[in-house]
């Protein structure tokens, strides 16, 4: 079944206490980003290695186990290296799996951009003309 969402809609990530975000809604980027600084790989006393980072809205570090480092290429052509978490958003009241690339988008709009792979994924299609009442909201 198809579910119709607009190009900027409130999603929230309950694994990081984050609720009713505004996003973009990007079927021109491959995957999602969430805002986050203080990005690094930390080794747990147990040996392991984990992903601390402090996300879009918070003051208190995140740490999670799963994660990835993978190469990204912007809209404007150039590739970096990117951490992807594996998490779950709530669109319209509903929880998805996804992964997010954790990127400093302080100089962007919103905090919160959505990509095509996880819209196609979950049978999302998107009406620009839906979802404009957050296209004015910018994150503080």
């Amino acid at each position: 079944m198809e579910k119709v969402i607009g190009a900027f809609e409130k999603i929230s990530f309950p694994d990081f206490g984050l609720f009713d975000v505004v996003a973009k809604i990007d079927t021109g980027a491959t995957s999602g980003s969430l805002h986050a600084t203080r990005i690094k790989e930390v080794e747990l006393p147990t040996g392991e290695k984990a992903l601390s980072f402090v996300p879009y809205g918070k003051k208190r570090r995140i740490m999670v186990n799963s994660f990835a480092l993978k190469e990204v290429r912007s809209s404007n052509g150039v590739s970096s290296l990117r951490y992807f978490v594996p998490t779950t958003i709530e669109i319209e009241g509903v929880q998805y799996p996804i992964e997010v690339s954790l990127a400093d988008r302080t100089l962007m709009k919103k905090a919160v951009l959505v990509g095509r792979q996880f819209l196609r994924s979950h049978g999302f299609i998107v009406d620009p003309k839906k979802g404009t009442r957050y296209r004015g909201e910018v994150k503080s």
